[in-house]
């Protein structure tokens, strides 16, 4: 095709090297199912595996990646980045699915995925200005903090459990501890009922959306603190039933 004259010259935008070595690594792990391990991302590339190694742990640092039993497999941040565009990080979670909820509580109700260490509220059903703010303006808040938190870093890999809560400023250490004598527990029952982290009188219930087993998601009705706690029985019934329905 031949330019108008009239038009601006075109130049080609320039490859970078270390940008073109992230895009492959996020390609194939997008195109993998199973997984790549160090090596065979290192291949992919035709890179050495110690610059893998580097560009490999800052992407699970910032949640492009998430590594499993020494595999890496794409992590939430792309879907993240899709929601800011328009479109939800996790499908199974249908708005109306909130709605519902929110119908069946009367409280505010989020979806909530992990990015790197943060925890975002990527939609929401609530009357409260406070957590529309949050959630559409996707303001990073602290798992360690949030019942939504406690279920994301349940099924997080160990190291990377361990890499996060070793980093928690004193003030948080004591969630930390008692996140981890509930850990277990957690785990077998996929909920979380009002671990009073907030600093706010605010509390949640929260249960687990996976996809294939991993944890992909949390949804949690959030509410005053005594409210909460008188409604437990009726929430947490709610919330395992819809999970149900959301987890594969």
């Amino acid at each position: 095709m031949t330019a108008h004259n009239s038009s601006p010259v075109a130049t080609n935008r320039p490859n970078h090297r270390m940008v073109d070595r992230v895009s492959a690594i996020l390609e194939a792990a997008a195109r993998s199912r199973a997984g790549l391990t160090l090596t065979e991302l290192a291949a992919h590339i035709d890179a050495p595996l110690s610059s893998t190694q580097g560009l490999a742990n800052g992407l699970v640092a910032t949640g492009y990646l998430i590594e499993r039993d020494r595999t890496y497999h794409l992590g939430p941040a792309p879907f993240f980045l899709t929601r800011l565009a328009g479109a939800s990080p996790v499908d199974a979670v249908a708005s109306e699915h909130l709605q519902e909820i929110h119908a069946a509580t009367g409280h505010t109700v989020v979806l909530a995925i992990a990015v790197g260490d943060g925890l975002y509220y990527v939609d929401h059903v609530a009357e409260s200005a406070r957590y529309s703010y949050l959630a559409e303006n996707f303001i990073k808040r602290s798992l360690i903090r949030a019942s939504s938190g406690w279920i994301l870093l349940s099924g997080m890999s160990r190291r990377d459990l361990w890499s996060y809560l070793s980093l928690l400023p004193p003030e948080d250490e004591p969630f930390a501890d008692e996140f981890l004598d509930s850990l277990h527990q957690i785990q077998t029952d996929q909920i979380v009922v009002a671990p009073t982290v907030s600093t706010s009188g605010i509390e949640g219930i929260a249960t687990s959306v996976t996809s294939e087993g991993e944890i992909i998601g949390s949804v949690a009705v959030i509410g005053d603190h005594e409210e909460i706690l008188n409604d437990a029985d009726t929430i947490s019934s709610i919330l395992l039933d819809y999970r149900s329905r959301w987890s594969s």
